[in-house]
């Protein structure tokens, strides 16, 4: 073999361990369509923001439900609708008093509403554990998706609240990046088999290196703020969203199913794209609220 074949041998990228999983161009497709959609949102935020997450908690909550009814479960789904709806949008004038008393608002609505979902003159079958998914359902998809449009009002030091979004997304894909990167080239020991078997150790280690990394440039660069609170912001963002996922999967395990459904094509359904998001949102907002009130004098 001579010399320069020898060289081209040696600078070949390695060989894929394990399988994608899915449709690559058609996900890339589908990848752009969500990307501009969101980049919408953030440049006419905080209302055109709000309106792509409260799109995206509604779609999720119809999905989820449509997903358990079809397993048996009953859940009234214009009282999921409607109050999701109350608990993203109270947070723009009230903030965390307003998720709070809307989400405790539709909770009771729930519970109440559930004795008499069969007929005031029929017994109220399987109460406990519908009424269990519901408050579930409520927790996972609208409370969580709230604390994401709120990253939307913060504003300080004359950063704008579009620069906390991209902060969120720009670590979010971060995660995705390097979990996807590292688990396909390196990934040989499942995190948890039982429940997720493609989720390996390598593709979390490749997350939180991309996500910490992510983190740590956009909060020096973007909100001028110290890097090390971006470290923070990147692994805890990537933590959740790994559990976020797991939760998914031991949710779809359960109902027997691959996906929430085939709305994205290479992706799934919505809430196999906010799955991660939705509890991330929550520690986000929380360390850049922190971030956004205590700028280095």
């Amino acid at each position: 073999m001579s010399e320069p074949e020898q060289h081209h041998r040696s600078m070949r990228m390695p060989k894929p361990k394990n399988n994608a999983g899915r449709n690559l161009k058609a996900a890339v497709g589908v990848g752009i369509g969500l990307a501009i959609l969101v980049l919408l949102g953030i440049i006419l935020s905080p209302w055109g923001w709000y309106i792509v997450v409260a799109g995206a908690v509604a779609a999720g909550t119809w999905e989820v439900g449509s997903r358990l009814k079809e397993s048996g479960y009953h859940l009234p789904m214009l009282i999921m609708l409607i109050g999701g709806q109350a608990i993203v949008w109270a947070s723009w004038p009230l903030g965390t008093v307003g998720i709070l008393a809307s989400y405790v608002a539709t909770v009771l609505v729930l519970m109440y509403f559930r004795i008499f979902y069969n007929g005031a003159d029929k017994e109220a079958r399987n109460y406990l554990r519908d009424t269990s998914v519901g408050i579930f359902v409520l927790t996972w998809i609208p409370l969580f998706g709230s604390f994401a449009a709120m990253l939307s009002l913060m504003e300080n030091n004359n950063v704008p609240g579009t620069f906390f979004i991209l902060t969120f997304m720009l670590c979010v894909v971060g995660s995705d990046v390097g979990g996807y990167a590292a688990g396909v080239f390196f990934g040989a020991h499942p995190m948890a088999p039982l429940v997720s078997p493609k989720k390996s150790w390598e593709g979390f280690a490749g997350s939180i290196a991309l996500g910490a990394l992510t983190g740590a440039l956009n909060v020096h660069f973007l909100l001028e703020h110290h890097w090390w609170l971006g470290v923070i912001l990147g692994c805890a963002l990537v933590v959740c969203a790994t559990l976020g996922d797991l939760v998914e999967s031991q949710f779809k395990r359960d109902l027997g199913i691959k996906d929430m459904s085939n709305l994205l094509p290479g992706h799934g359904g919505i809430m196999d794209r906010l799955d991660g998001m939705l509890p991330a949102a929550m520690v986000t907002w929380l360390i850049l609220s922190v971030v956004s009130s205590s700028y280095p004098v």
